[in-house]
Parts: C-alpha cells; sequence; structure tokens
C-alpha cells in the first residue's frame, strides 16, 4: 500500500485584516500626528540637502507661502488662497462620482474643455457683448463643455458598462490635443494666446483671485449639503455601497450615474473657467498643470467630505509652494519640491491605511497536518 504523503499547510507570514470602527478622535490623533511627522521630515530633509538650519527652512517656507504677511503684505496670502481654491474645486468636483465608486480619472480633460470654451467665448465675443452678458456666457459655456467631457464616459458606462478610468483618461488626452491645435490656430502657428483684456473676472479691493475664492467656498458650502442632505446625494451613497441594493430599492443606477458624472464634469468646467477668466486671461496644455490627479488624493483623504477637503488642500499647497521657495532659495532642481510633496502625501496614504485595516503576523505554533 503506498504510503500517503501529509500535505502541510502553512499559515501565511501575515495577513491584512480589516480593523472595526476605529474611535474618531483616535483616528484624527493619528492624522494630525502623521501630519506632524510629516511637516518635520520636510524639515529635516530640506535642512540635509540644503545646508541650512531647520528654524531657516521653515522661514523659507513660511515665506514663500505667505510673503511678508506681518508687515502688512496680503499679495503672498491671496496667491495661496487662490492654489488652494483651484485644488480643491476639483476635488470637490470628483467627490460625487468617487462616492458612487465612478472613477473619474478625466478632471484634466473636463477643466481644459471649460477652460476651452471660456477663452473662446472670450475672444469672440468680447468686442460684441456687454460685460455682464459676456460673463453669463463664459460661465454657461464653460459649465456646459465641462458638463458634456464629463457625461461622454458615464454614457458609455451607464449603457455598456465600459471601464470608466481608461475612458477618462483618454479623454484627457483627446482634450490637450484639441487645445493644443486651438492655440495653434488662434495663436497663428505661435503656440501662444497672448492675455485676453475681455471677459476677465473684476478685481475686488486690488486683488484678482476674490471672485475665484469667493465661487469655490460657495461650492464646497453646496457641495456639503448636496452631498449629505439631499435625496440626490443619498442615491449616490447607496449607488456606491452596492448597485444590486440601490436597484432592489427603487433607485435608476444609470440615470443616477449619468447625472452625477454632469454635475462632475460641470464643476472641472467652473475649475478651467476660473483658470482662464480668473487668473491667466489665455490658454495653454498645461493650465491644469496635472493638478486633476492631486485632486483624486484630496478627496480620497478627505474622505468625501468638502469641509476636511479644504484642510487637507490647505496643507498640500502650503508644502508645494513652502518646499519650491526652498529649493529656489538653494538653487535646487524645481522636482524636489514635487518629490517632497509626493512623498509627504504617500504618508497619510498609508495612514489612512493603518486606521482602516490591521496586519496580522503569524503566531508560532505547529504546522497542521491533513
Amino acid at each position: 500500500m503506498a504510503k500517503q504523503k501529509d500535505n502541510k499547510h502553512h499559515e501565511p507570514l501575515f495577513h491584512i485584516v480589516k480593523r472595526d470602527d476605529m474611535p474618531q478622535w483616535q483616528a484624527w490623533l493619528i492624522r494630525v500626528c502623521t501630519i506632524i511627522i510629516g511637516f518635520l521630515f520636510v524639515g529635516l530633509l530640506s535642512m540635509a540637502i540644503t545646508e541650512k538650519s531647520l528654524g531657516d527652512t521653515y522661514e523659507i517656507m513660511f515665506s514663500g507661502v505667505f510673503g511678508r504677511l506681518f508687515e502688512g503684505s496680503t499679495t503672498m496670502l491671496w496667491k495661496y488662497l487662490q492654489e488652494i481654491a483651484i485644488l480643491l474645486c476639483l476635488a470637490l468636483a470628483l467627490t460625487p462620482a468617487f462616492k458612487m465608486k465612478f472613477w473619474n480619472c478625466g478632471a484634466e480633460g473636463q477643466a481644459l474643455m471649460g477652460g476651452l470654451a471660456s477663452i473662446f467665448c472670450m475672444i469672440q465675443f468680447g468686442e460684441k457683448l456687454p460685460y455682464p452678458a459676456l460673463i453669463a456666457v463664459i460661465v454657461v459655456t464653460s459649465i456646459l463643455a465641462g458638463a458634456v467631457w464629463g457625461v461622454i464616459p458615464a454614457i458609455f458606462k451607464a449603457l455598456f458598462n465600459t471601464n470608466e478610468t481608461l475612458f477618462t483618461l483618454m479623454m484627457n488626452y483627446i482634450a490637450t490635443q484639441i487645445i493644443a491645435y486651438y492655440v495653434y490656430i488662434e495663436g497663428g502657428g505661435s503656440n501662444v494666446i497672448n492675455p485676453v483684456a475681455y471677459g476677465n473676472f473684476p478685481a475686488v479691493g486690488n486683488n484678482d483671485y476674490f471672485v475665484n475664492i469667493v465661487i469655490v467656498a460657495a461650492i464646497t458650502v453646496f457641495m456639503y449639503i448636496y452631498l449629505k442632505y439631499s435625496k440626490q446625494g443619498y442615491e449616490i451613497s447607496v449607488v456606491g455601497e452596492s448597485q444590486n441594493t440601490a436597484r432592489y430599492i427603487g433607485i435608476n443606477v444609470k440615470k443616477v450615474i449619468i447625472r452625477t458624472m454632469i454635475i462632475s464634469g460641470a464643476l472641472c468646467g467652473v475649475t478651467g473657467m476660473l483658470l482662464v477668466a480668473g487668473k491667466d486671461h489665455s490658454i495653454n496644455t498645461s493650465l491644469v498643470g496635472g493638478q486633476g490627479f492631486t485632486a483624486i488624493l484630496m478627496s480620497w483623504l478627505g474622505q468625501f467630505n468638502p469641509f476636511i477637503m479644504v484642510v487637507m488642500t490647505g496643507i498640500v499647497v502650503f508644502l508645494r509652494l513652502g518646499v519650491a521657495k526652498v529649493a529656489d532659495t538653494s538653487l535646487l532642481n524645481s522636482s524636489f519640491s514635487e518629490i517632497i510633496v509626493g512623498i509627504v502625501i504617500l504618508m497619510l496614504v498609508g495612514c489612512e491605511f493603518f486606521i482602516h485595516y490591521s496586519i496580522k503576523f503569524r503566531h508560532s505554533k505547529k504546522e497542521v497536518k491533513a
């Protein structure tokens, strides 16, 4: 009789286990500690590379963000708030789609199309329409352009179950090439469109960014109320939890997907409008500057809560501007700041992982024989 070989079952060295709900105060304590460690890491690494003291490093970072604030100059402060507003607006735009588990990676393209609609109206109608009518046309067309660019992948997802991640990513490339072609034609082959004097948002108190900041602040409040208290916000949450459950209780899932992406694309279009009519007064393929992908992280790190996203966005923009100033004063490559910010964001993402999951290591015990 042949001897049967014993089958030995080995327990893995470690496995990942989802935690029970951690108390909010404990989760936030971990996040705050991670942020403090991140800032300390930035200071120590910058000190090691630039050979400046830790105090000098933080002083340069502060001046790079706020300038001469204590001397009464608020120019840099408004620029900081403007940078927050743009990144935050993109994060707010992506939030309803992500909460529905529709992976919209097309914020760049949707914002570019909104910006294209803005610059087109500014150039074509700038001298033909009175200022209030011109602003109204810019707002409407920018929203529509972003909404159309967002709803196209939503329709294909709802009707044919296409992969929305690839679809929205590829539409970024299409939008970029459309912008490149438009700039080439409008710029007479120079690949540059000079700043347009018509249709720009008005300055308030010698501050060019005030209107942008107020618009994004209003959108933040609106999105919080919309997602938390409206019927459509409830439907978005249910679809995100389970499409089968949503269908069972009578929610039209296809309708929710299309409607939500119209809103997401429209808000991205608003971001493009803010960049063109409220900031640059021109357009090029690097208008958004890759912030559409950073906004994905801001939405996730903000736990889909608009007010938490304000805090996370403020921290990331502070690091980006502050470390860029450190790099500039030390004659370092501009990529230095992007690397530092990327590492800190990775730390924040890792923090969220350990808040929601734990790693269980294998205990020493005898192997179980079959």
